[in-house]
């Protein structure tokens, strides 16, 4: 799995839960929910942004991602990742990176 950075979401007043209305995202070991073009996680006693720590190639992927490829897509920022293997790939100058 991809280190993260610990970025806290201040004032963040929303509680997300299974029926909070915003897509939830299986990441790893954790649930992330998408709000606003970006991806929220539980931390403690806060929200955290979900955000990978650097620019992390996915080596040897050959599937293409899409509309219909099958796997779950997921606003975030100004580009959709698709959720594979239990984490998030981004297309980046002709490879995939994990987020």
């Amino acid at each position: 799995m991809t280190s993260a950075t610990h970025a806290i979401h201040d004032a963040h007043s929303h509680e997300h839960a299974p029926d909070c209305g915003h897509q939830q995202v299986e990441h790893g070991d954790h649930v992330e929910y998408a709000h606003d073009g970006h991806l929220h996680r539980s931390h403690g006693d806060h929200w955290d942004e979900c955000e990978p720590a650097g620019h992390i190639v996915h080596a040897e992927h050959g599937h293409e991602h899409g509309e219909g490829c099958g796997h779950q897509p997921v606003p975030h920022g100004d580009h959709t990742d698709y959720v594979h293997d239990g984490h998030r790939h981004a297309a980046h100058d002709g490879h995939w990176d994990d987020h």
